[in-house]
């Protein structure tokens, strides 16, 4: 029997010894299941950052701000290791409420949350949050959305107007919001409405407020990002909206006659699993028949809590990264109808 053409490449037993977490987990390439892909998550994002002209998405869901990631995040956004952000609206209320000074705090899955209930504290798996913080935070959203006026805008510029609040209002610098506003980075909040700025919203509205968030704008912005981009890498913690607002982006272009050919690198790291026909279980394979993931792309996908993969891969891109000088995408909106795209550094 013939097997020589599919054992080339013997797995290697990782040992144990002194090493950095890069090196640990390019140990990891040679071993098996989702440790591997892990570590060729890790590999993929490392060899899209030093693509010419690469523009990088991020699709953010879950819990992943109160779960603390938020410096993770952040620190990704001052390094450039992100390009792009789509969120929920809530991982970005949760940010506005610890960039304020407030805190979430280790709690418990087994609490009685008819107790927590009785004395304020909202549960989110093994994490609490004091109910009344939650709604001086609500009506802080409001108060904003009030000093700005009546307009009309996307997600993406109310974003950058909010970190350029919490700026005024001496928030501490580990914010997403705040490192988004300093360096750029757009971050897109596609289901605004469903979160808790969706709710300070509502109370600035029943206040006389006629702020219009324009989700259309939102669509033709992120789709201008990818049509002015030679090369697109998307990474996805979990699925949902945020994935498939950036996901459709390709589906778009090819509509108005400027079929892009999929994006470039797309990774992920998830807990779901394909055959429930969910979006965040959704192969990339299959994203290939849509045309929204290139046949020839590096696709990584890797079945794992977030919260396990994100400080890992961080700490290893950070190793990795720290000599490279970034060639990243610059964003011009100045306030025209079109985007302008330039690289640099």
């Amino acid at each position: 029997m013939q097997h020589d053409v599919f054992t080339t490449n013997p797995t290697i037993p990782i040992d144990v010894r002194d090493r950095s977490v890069s090196e640990i987990l390019d140990g990891m390439l040679n071993t098996g299941f989702q440790g591997r892909k892990l570590a060729e998550s890790v590999q993929a994002w490392h060899n899209m950052l030093n693509e010419k002209n690469m523009t990088v998405l991020m699709g953010l869901s879950g819990a992943m701000v109160p779960a603390g990631m938020r410096r993770i995040l952040s620190y990704m956004i001052e390094h450039r290791m992100i390009d792009c952000l789509v969120s929920t609206g809530a991982n970005m209320f949760h940010d506005c409420h610890e960039a304020l000074g407030r805190k979430h705090y280790v709690g418990s899955h087994l609490a009685d949350d008819e107790k927590l209930f009785e004395h304020g504290v909202d549960r989110i798996y093994d994490v609490f949050a004091v109910e009344e913080e939650f709604r001086v935070a609500d009506n802080l959203i409001a108060d904003f959305a009030a000093a700005i006026g009546d307009i009309s805008c996307s997600s993406r510029e109310l974003m950058h107007l909010l970190g350029k609040e919490l700026v005024k209002r001496g928030a501490s610098e580990d914010s997403v919001l705040v490192s988004a506003y300093r360096h750029n980075v757009p971050i897109f909040v596609p289901a605004l409405g469903d979160s808790s700025i969706g709710i300070g919203l509502t109370i600035a509205r029943r206040r006389g407020l006629k702020l219009e968030i324009d989700q259309i704008k939102d669509v033709d912005e992120i789709t201008q990002i990818v049509e002015k981009s030679e090369k697109t890498g998307v990474v996805y913690v979990g699925g949902g909206v945020p994935k498939n607002f950036i996901q459709q982006t390709e589906v778009i272009a090819s509509i108005l006659g400027m079929d892009m050919g999929g994006h470039d690198y797309a990774i992920q790291y998830t807990s779901d699993a394909p055959h429930w026909g969910g979006l965040s279980g959704c192969t990339f394979d299959e994203a290939v028949s849509w045309g929204k993931i290139a046949v020839q792309a590096k696709k990584v996908q890797v079945f794992v809590d977030a919260t396990i993969a994100l400080p890992l891969v961080a700490h290893a891109l950070h190793e990795k990264c720290k000599a490279q000088q970034r060639q990243f995408p610059k964003f011009d909106w100045n306030g025209e109808k079109e985007l302008k795209i330039s690289f640099g550094n």
